[in-house]
């Protein structure tokens, strides 16, 4: 058997190279090939919202579908609520005490300086009729307390009311913003997954499939839309190797499909660096009119849509 498949493999690419050798035209054989792009959400859940149809153009950012996103949405909401909160102590760490409370502070401010005021001006009194013996040492000794406890009443309401004005301390303000840090940071982890349950088209493209339909579940990764851009269009070719020279990076190639009177042009990007003795798909002239495709088609003005990955082709070397 391994005899018998070697001989049928050396059959079949004599007859490529005779096929190829009585092309008088000297074109080369091929078939246009696509990149399709499959388009999932990293979370699953179910399609609540199919939003194209094979063989829809679409535009870039167009909604493709929409997975069921009702948890995602209330754990937004709590952290956008987690976040205020957040936000809120820090702003009363940040503003000190209320104006109410400060407005206390200085009036009591006031009242302590009237008092050191009158409590000064017995003292000087006090110590002017100490020479002449008519106030006595306790009464001198009081006034002066009264007046020293006056001062200290005083440096106490202007230190409570610079502080009040101050807000927080610094460590706590440090840790009410890392606090504000890191329900910003579950916010947007929340706004992400909550996104990520509708998912849009990166680019102009054609629908290719549909792989599932509303209202089953999608597991995580799974596509669901499958999109082929005009630019994933392209062809691929087979030539021989003493042809070979003949083709270079960055050319351009004249392909002409059947059926399609004009040819359309092609921008060489690359060349294999391995020789094959067979190409892996052979389309032959005589083999090509059975070919048959499917085709569900939409007017386009772009060229791309009058091709399809699949159709053979034959290309006009330069």
């Amino acid at each position: 058997m391994r005899i018998l498949s070697h001989v049928i493999l050396s059959a079949l690419g004599v007859a490529l190279f005779a096929g190829c050798s009585n092309n008088s035209s000297g074109d080369a054989q091929g078939y246009i090939e696509g990149e399709y792009v499959y388009l999932a959400a990293p979370l699953g859940g179910a399609l609540t919202n199919l939003a194209v149809a094979r063989g829809d153009a679409v535009k870039a950012g167009q909604l493709l579908f929409e997975l069921e996103r009702q948890s995602e949405a209330a754990a937004l909401a709590q952290a956008e609520q987690n976040l205020t909160q957040a936000l809120a102590q820090l702003d009363d760490l940040t503003k000190g005490r209320r104006p109410t409370e400060i407005a206390s502070l200085e009036a009591q401010l006031e009242r302590a300086q009237a008092d050191l005021k009158l409590s000064a001006a017995q003292l000087a009194r006090r110590e002017k009729l100490d020479s002449s013996d008519v106030v006595s040492k306790e009464e001198l000794d009081q006034t002066r307390a009264q007046n020293a406890a006056n001062q200290a009443q005083l440096r106490q309401l202007e230190a409570d009311l610079a502080t009040a004005k101050l807000g927080g301390r610094d460590d706590a303000v440090r840790a009410a913003q890392a606090a504000v840090e890191a329900q910003r940071a579950a916010f947007d982890k929340a706004r992400w997954a909550f996104d990520q349950k509708q998912q849009f088209a990166p680019a102009n493209a054609t629908v290719h499939d549909t792989l599932y339909r509303q209202g089953e579940f999608v597991a995580a990764g799974n596509p669901v839309v499958v999109l082929l851009p005009p630019e994933n269009l392209k062809v691929r070719f087979f030539v021989p190797q003493d042809k070979l020279s003949q083709v270079k990076i960055g050319e351009t190639i004249s392909v002409k499909c059947d059926g399609v009177a004009k040819p359309f042009s092609a921008t060489v990007n690359y060349i294999s660096t391995q020789a094959e003795y067979t190409p892996p798909v052979i389309f032959s002239r005589e083999t090509r009119a059975n070919l048959v495709f499917m085709i569900e088609a939409k007017f386009s003005p772009a060229d791309a849509a009058e091709l399809r990955p699949g159709q053979p082709v034959d290309v006009q070397l330069p």
